[in-house]
């Protein structure tokens, strides 16, 4: 079951429609579907909304921290609401996917990414279930800092936007502890477009002798 969902990203204007803020732009897009609203909250030095789904209260994250510092945010909320580390799902880019990709796992090394790293470091744990929303890499890692922190081309927005909606559809089994089933829906490749059919061999016509 997932209690609370964090989006990744950095404060103020002049990040918002960046690379690095893909997590936020989730949030932003499940607080539209769950008809909720993110308030300033400094007890979880963040941006927080509480709701009800299915029964259960569930919280909605973006840290206001900047990115390398977002456990500070997410360990404060998780540890007052006693939420554990596999309740968590976090939402942020990813490098190594191009945009239009997306990858839901629980667990495993941050890959570089600051704020995943520090969430690690302040949680004690990573269990927590991430949800990796493909940006694209520049090529070369000296480029990548500055490569995060640019506007993605309108095509690519797209691309990132169309897996925000099919990611956001799998929200309510993810809150019920479907992850496996929300996992395999949505890493299914869609089916390959079948071939013609070839036609049905004709038989051959009856030949005729010339008469003279």
């Amino acid at each position: 079951m997932i209690r609370l969902f964090v989006g990744l990203g950095n404060p103020g204007p002049e990040y918002e429609a960046t690379r690095h803020n893909a997590g936020f732009w989730w949030i932003d897009a499940l607080a539209r579907r769950w008809n909720c609203q993110l308030q300033p909250d400094r007890a979880y030095h963040g941006l927080v909304a509480r709701t009800t789904v299915g029964g259960q209260s569930v919280w909605l994250l973006q840290p206001m921290t900047y990115m390398n510092l977002s456990g500070k945010s997410v360990a404060a909320l998780a540890r007052f609401f006693k939420i554990e580390p596999a309740e968590i799902l976090v939402v942020h880019d990813e490098l190594d996917l191009l945009p239009g990709q997306l990858k839901l796992k629980q667990g495993g090394g941050a890959a570089g990414h600051n704020g995943l790293k520090d969430i690690q470091a302040q949680l004690g744990s990573a269990d927590t279930w991430r949800l990796r929303l493909g940006i694209g890499h520049p090529g070369v890692r000296s480029e990548v800092a500055a490569y995060v922190l640019r506007k993605p081309p309108a095509a690519e927005r797209e691309a990132i936007e169309s897996c925000i909606a099919k990611s956001i559809d799998q929200v309510e089994p993810m809150q019920r502890g479907e992850l496996v089933s929300a996992q395999q829906k949505l890493h299914a490749q869609p089916p390959r477009p079948k071939p013609p059919r070839p036609e049905p061999a004709r038989p051959p016509q009856d030949l005729k002798p010339d008469v003279p």
